[in-house]
């Protein structure tokens, strides 16, 4: 044996030895340790999670939790506590708030080739901090014309010039009154002193925003719209944006950087994983051991209340603090008409509804009876949405007997966003309008994406409606949602006319109705605060028949008894609460109780 070839051997032997090292050295994997809570959304892709544009709720709820406004609603008290500001205080007369900010939080994004959350620095490398400069740029990112924020109005109300600078009248933001002496200062004047002001700038609307990303800087492009975008986008709460597959699932993943307050703590859970699909493909799924949440849907409502396999797992919770209801087109024949949008209002069956849906609560007011404000049950009978099937089939016939028509010639269309929930409640309320009198109804629906859009267009008779609180007060219902200029649904009703033109001399009855929200907005005695919003309410549902109020918004869930939750109040879940059993223990059959 040569020499060359024995070193060979030798050398093979020791790599053979140290191969098996090792391989035999190698435990066991690791098992995965993150605890990740898995859920559902139910109406197409996710709209977006742009705070300047988010109106749905399943999109407020995710800017919730990867944003942090100056104060925080308390999802069970529903108190405002410390959010990025630590302390604020008014002026001498109310009309200007100053927001002191902490100084810790950082801004982060999610790093998908590493599969790392990491800090956000700027082009001189070092760390960026949240600052006032931040929130004073995404109030003027909502206000900017351009942005077409659909909540601007609501800032409209409250700040000093906002509404100017938004309809472009007034090009400097200088004009508007938001100011930042400093870093950690936010000074807004107010136009008003106003009960409402430190709830509208609480909101999910006003967020800090990264105006780095979005606008470009010295050393980075701006990417305009598609900052919210996986791999892109850059927040500052609990949670972060780790991916978004559009049409199929979005993830948040804990923010290691954010500070932890007692209002906003440190998240316990790594990952939130939520997968795009209808409420029924969502139980299916839960009861396959595949998510961790599920509304149980009408049809299985029975099957699951009955097993008491589940009685550990089903939860009642506000869906959100809310009302569906349908808006009538009174611009569009036959609905143009006020005895067929009358009818129509009087031939709604609401514990029908409700019975079907296996969810909500019938509602006879628009306003959700949680809100300060709302009417009592003392003044339904007087002031409520009324059921009159009678009345309802005389005023097709006197309609009818007009018009030359038979009851099955008058033909309406109904336009809803698509959901499981949804469409029930368009068949049910439809079906008794063709049973009981005799008209033809064309149903049609689409994702809410389409759905928001097509709604202003005007070219349906009936939509389904909802409103879900920014705040807790009647005004929230009321003077936000209908009122010219700048109410959030008049795109959508257009009464008393198209785009709040000339609003004063269009209609007796909205003059009377915005009078009646307008003193109830500044009444101190509640009883007669609630009686005037009843009268108003009387207004719109009884009178006009513009707006007909269907359910208030509740649900039963099921829930993975691993998971400890704190039931919300406010309809917007605070997941940095949440905890879990460690999987082991999970897994072993321990479990904590909500």
């Amino acid at each position: 044996m040569t020499r060359p070839f024995r070193r060979f051997l030798f050398i093979f032997f020791l790599l053979l030895i140290g191969l098996t090292v090792i391989v035999f050295s190698r435990g066991p994997e690791e098992p995965d340790r993150r605890i990740v809570f898995r859920t559902s959304f139910s109406g197409g892709d996710i709209p977006g999670i742009d705070p300047a544009l988010a109106e749905n709720p399943y999109s407020i709820q995710l800017v919730e939790s990867m944003t942090v406004g100056l104060l925080r609603m308390n999802e069970e008290t529903l108190a405002l506590e410390a959010g990025m500001a630590e302390r604020y205080e008014f002026n001498a007369s109310r009309d200007e708030i100053t927001f002191h900010l902490r100084s810790d939080a950082r801004w982060v994004r999610y790093d998908p080739e590493s599969e790392t959350v990491e800090i956000v620095r700027d082009c001189a490398g070092t760390d960026r901090f949240v600052t006032a400069e931040d929130f004073r740029y995404g109030i003027e990112r909502v206000l900017r014309p351009g942005t077409g924020s659909a909540y601007a109005f609501l800032l409209n109300k409250i700040i000093a010039g906002a509404a100017a600078y938004n309809d472009g009248s007034a090009r400097d933001f200088s004009s508007v009154g938001v100011e930042t002496p400093d870093s950690r200062t936010l000074v807004v004047r107010l136009r008003e002193p106003s009960p409402y002001a430190l709830n509208v700038l609480s909101l999910w609307v006003v967020r800090a925003m990264p105006e780095w990303l979005i606008e470009g800087d010295v050393c980075g492009e701006g990417y305009g719209d598609r900052w919210t975008e996986a791999g892109i986008y850059q927040g500052y709460g609990p949670f972060t944006l780790k991916s978004w597959t559009h049409d199929a699932e979005l993830t948040l993943v804990r923010n290691p950087f954010w500070p932890g307050t007692e209002a906003v703590p440190a998240a316990a859970i790594d990952e939130i994983e939520t997968r795009m699909m209808s409420e029924t493909s969502a139980l299916a799924e839960y009861e396959a051991g595949r998510l961790d949440l599920a509304i149980v849907p009408f049809s299985d409502f029975d099957r699951i209340a009955g097993d008491p396999s589940y009685a550990d797992q089903i939860i009642e919770k506000p869906l959100n603090i809310g009302t569906e209801g349908m808006i009538f087109n009174h611009l569009l024949p036959p609905t143009d008409d006020p005895r067929v949008r009358r009818a129509l209002a009087l031939a709604v069956d609401r514990p029908a509804i409700v019975n079907a849906l296996k969810s909500g609560t019938p509602a006879r007011f628009w306003i959700h009876p949680s809100v300060s404000g709302a009417p009592g049950t003392e003044l339904i009978g007087e002031y409520g949405a009324q059921a009159d099937l009678d009345e309802a089939r005389a005023l097709i016939a006197d309609y009818c007997a007009e018009k030359g028509l038979t009851p099955n010639q008058v033909k309406l269309s109904y336009y809803y966003s698509a959901g499981d929930l949804h469409q029930i409640r368009a068949e049910v309320v439809t079906e008794y309008w063709r049973t009981e009198l005799g008209i033809n109804v064309v149903l049609e629906n689409s994702d809410w994406g389409v759905f928001k859009d097509v709604r202003k267009e005007g070219l349906h008779n009936v939509y389904r409606t909802a409103w879900i609180q920014d705040y807790f007060d009647a005004n929230n219902f009321t003077a936000d949602v209908f009122l010219c200029p700048g109410g959030y649904y008049q795109a959508s009703t257009d009464w008393p006319t198209l785009g709040c033109a000339d609003s004063d001399d269009a209609d007796a009855l909205y003059s009377e109705y915005a009078a009646l929200v307008g003193e109830a907005a500044l009444e101190s005695d509640p009883i007669r605060r609630a009686e005037l919003y009843a009268r108003s309410e009387s207004i719109m549902t009884n009178e006009a028949a513009i707006l007909v109020p269907i359910s208030y918004n509740d649900a039963t869930y099921l829930i993975n008894s691993r998971f400890a939750v704190r039931v919300s109040r406010s309809g917007y879940d605070r997941w940095e609460k949440w905890s879990a059993a460690e999987t082991a223990e999970a897994e072993a059959g321990t479990a904590l109780k909500p």
